[in-house]
């Protein structure tokens, strides 16, 4: 059988087990949610954000425990990150009556947000500078840095738990905590295991085209992990919920660099970034944050035409990545 063949069928089925795992999981979360009283932005920021992040966890332990590819993990995660901030509120924007922002989700969620894109970037940078063996061109990672994004994830779950603790909890619904809980763990089991799927499609692709695992990282597998959030969001701005949707985007993103790619450090004990693949990449994330921030403030809703522009700013990530594989353009040496 033709092995490209296999390979889509593989991506293909497991992109449907991680759809199917992702309804169960915004179910179970949601009811959840109300069941214990959690304010709607710590809803969407913390408890749908931290469930539909889950695929992009297991792309990181996957690839670094079973595979061995630390970096296929992190093109997923950087990948999965633009594909939230630009791909995720434009369809949100474009499937429902558009999108409102509030103050609230641009002062804090996107601004600390922002600060996680930064604490990455000094993890990295304390790699290449203060650890034997880093150079200008690679950072070492150890667990020791790892603990410095964790920590900041700390402190971001805690400023929500203060939400928590000043919110006055108005909706009494019928739930079985036990039964959603089960339910909810089951989700993260189908996840998980399409995940895997996507993984081993990857890997396939990469040998099939002789291309680097990293940027089947950065597309494939971030397009399949960020499914979840993607269904999540467009769903939640359906029913108008405007401020879960966008506060599930900066929340998965702001869960995936403080603690899916220090997980990964974890589970590797020590391993490196190329400093000359992480920094144009880290750039690019940095100009799609400060699009994303000037749409979401400016009159406090994304509309049709900053969705479209979304899209566009998508296309020309995809190009990009495309033309650096091919060595057409250099500007990520190493990739």
């Amino acid at each position: 059988m033709n092995p490209l063949l296999v390979a889509t069928a593989f991506v293909v089925v497991s992109t449907g087990v991680i759809w199917k795992g992702s309804e169960v999981l915004e179910t179970a979360a949601e009811r959840l949610s109300k069941h214990y009283g959690l304010p709607v932005a710590v809803h969407g920021a913390v408890v749908v954000a931290v469930g539909s992040s889950f695929p992009e966890l297991t792309s990181v332990v996957v690839s670094t425990l079973l595979h061995g590819e630390f970096s296929l993990g992190v093109g997923a995660i950087v990948g999965s990150a633009v594909f939230n901030l630009l791909v995720i509120p434009a369809l949100s924007t474009l499937f429902s009556d558009g999108l409102e922002s509030t103050r609230d989700l641009v002062h804090k969620d996107a601004q600390f947000y922002i600060i996680s894109v930064l604490v990455l970037f000094i993890t990295f940078a304390l790699g290449a500078t203060y650890v034997p063996a880093g150079t200008n061109r690679a950072a070492v990672l150890t667990p020791a840095l790892a603990i410095f994004p964790l920590l900041t994830y700390g402190v971001y779950v805690f400023l929500h738990y203060q939400d928590v603790q000043q919110h006055t909890h108005e909706d009494e619904i019928d739930v079985e905590p036990g039964r959603e809980w089960g339910r909810l763990f089951v989700s993260l089991a189908l996840i998980g295991i399409g995940v895997e799927g996507i993984v081993r499609g990857a890997l396939d692709f990469g040998a099939i085209f002789d291309t680097p695992s990293f940027f089947w990282g950065l597309t494939v597998i971030a397009v399949a992990t960020s499914l979840p959030d993607t269904f999540v969001s467009v769903r939640a701005a359906r029913r108008d919920s405007s401020v879960t949707s966008l506060t599930n985007v900066l929340g998965s993103n702001t869960f995936n660099l403080l603690v899916a790619i220090p997980v990964g450090v974890l589970i590797a004990g020590t391993t490196t970034v190329n400093f000359l693949i992480a920094v144009p990449l880290m750039a690019f994330l940095g100009i799609a944050t400060l699009v994303f921030m000037i749409f979401a403030r400016t009159d406090l809703e994304i509309s049709n035409p900053e969705a479209y522009g979304f899209l566009a700013l998508y296309a020309v990530f995809l190009v990009w990545m495309g033309l650096e594989t091919a060595g057409i353009t250099q500007s990520v040496r190493g990739l």
